[in-house]
């Protein structure tokens, strides 16, 4: 920490930008949550909002055509939009975390200037394809393959659960792939795929448990010819490069999971107060209450760990261990959350036209995607073991 910087309070501005979110989550999201979440339509038209509201933008400089705002100010987006609807969450976290940050982060000035504004504008998307079906946490074991011949990277593999790629805005996804050996290692590097490139095709959205607003497909690539140009970085760099994406990805997360917590203790608190049994609320009954405070104590800790970890980020502090612990314990609590929320509610928590419904099947994902709960635990053990 540094000296004397012990401060938990947003600034004006975040915090008059967190209303301005909030306001737009429930004014815009809101009235279609549970018809995108039954159709499972990807709303181009909110996301283009989203974009003019600054949202996709809000971490580059403006002369990107970004906001120039901070990492904690984008971690606060997220997790209002996650208070009402975590696909537009996932959607707006993807799509800067994944899609345009690995442009801002490591590529060309010529990517830059090409591919970024659009991105942060949120006229256009982008996906980042790491998960293979061999290979997850494990994901030194890529087998898609890139080779140079006649100044083009020939494609070759497939990814799986890819968010933000085969939509009608998607731009570009910029996939990992083994381009050589170094000794007895694979040399793996990123390599940036337009839209539209011969040899790459985005399959069928999957049916998913949850997020069903959220555009996830299988991604193919045979025989995929981009220039060389389109490398991503130093070549063999493309893994390490990707583990510093999901160091701020995890807070990122972190902020979501907090954010759907947070939903969930607002809808709890609400129907508490108003459905009544043997003539009374049930938030009177100390089983009720109870349920209700440990929500809340679960909520505020996240969110404490979410932006301190993000708050380290900012200040240029290394903050691996700090967003492994955020990372884990918000997505823990927020399934807890969203459990005890369906309980509340009673029946009325396992019918779909009740929000808690959408959240339970929404949040496991959160345990899950940008390392699981194990891979948490690890490197935050490594961390504390000094191994």
């Amino acid at each position: 920490m540094l000296p004397g910087a012990m401060d938990f309070t947003f600034t004006p501005e975040q915090e008059a930008f967190r209303a301005t979110v909030r306001n737009f989550a429930e004014k815009v999201i809101a009235p279609r949550a549970e018809e995108m979440d039954a159709s499972g339509e990807f709303p181009v038209d909110i996301v283009r909002k989203m974009g003019e509201l600054g949202l996709f933008g809000l971490p580059f400089p403006e002369e990107y055509g970004g906001a120039g705002a901070d990492f904690t100010t984008l971690c606060i987006a997220i997790e209002e939009l996650a208070r009402i609807d975590s696909s537009m969450a996932i959607t707006l976290e993807a799509g800067v975390g994944l899609g345009a940050m690995p442009i801002w982060l490591f590529g060309s000035e010529e990517q830059k200037r090409t591919l970024l504004p659009p991105l942060a504008r949120g006229e256009k998307i982008a996906g980042f394809g790491l998960t293979e079906p061999e290979a997850g946490s494990d994901s030194g074991a890529t087998k898609t393959s890139a080779d140079l011949r006649d100044g083009q990277w020939v494609i070759n593999g497939t990814k799986v659960f890819i968010t933000n790629a085969g939509t009608s805005i998607s731009q570009h996804v910029a996939v990992t792939a083994v381009t050589g050996m170094q000794g007895a290692r694979k040399e793996i590097s990123n390599i940036i795929v337009p839209v539209g490139t011969p040899g790459f095709t985005a399959g069928k959205k999957y049916k998913k448990m949850g997020w069903h607003a959220s555009d996830t497909r299988e991604l193919s690539f045979v025989d995929c010819a981009v220039p060389e140009e389109n490398l991503l970085g130093a070549r063999g760099e493309g893994f390490k490069n990707f583990l510093i994406i999901l160091d701020g990805g995890r807070v990122a997360i972190g902020a979501l999971a907090v954010g759907m917590a947070q939903g969930c203790l607002d809808q709890s608190i609400a129907y508490a107060k108003e459905r009544k049994q043997f003539g009374r609320p049930i938030a009177e009954n100390q089983a009720i209450a109870f349920k209700i405070a440990d929500m809340g104590v679960n909520a505020d800790l996240a969110r404490l760990a979410v932006y301190r970890a993000a708050w380290m980020h900012d200040n240029g502090i290394p903050f691996k261990k700090e967003a492994a612990i955020a990372k884990l314990f918000a997505s823990e609590i927020a399934v807890t959350a969203a459990r005890e929320a369906v309980q509340i509610h009673g029946g009325y928590g396992f019918m779909d036209e009740y929000p808690v419904s959408r959240f339970y099947r929404d949040v496991k994902v959160l345990e899950i995607g940008e390392g699981t709960s194990e891979v948490q635990r690890i490197l935050i053990s490594r961390a504390l073991l000094g191994a």
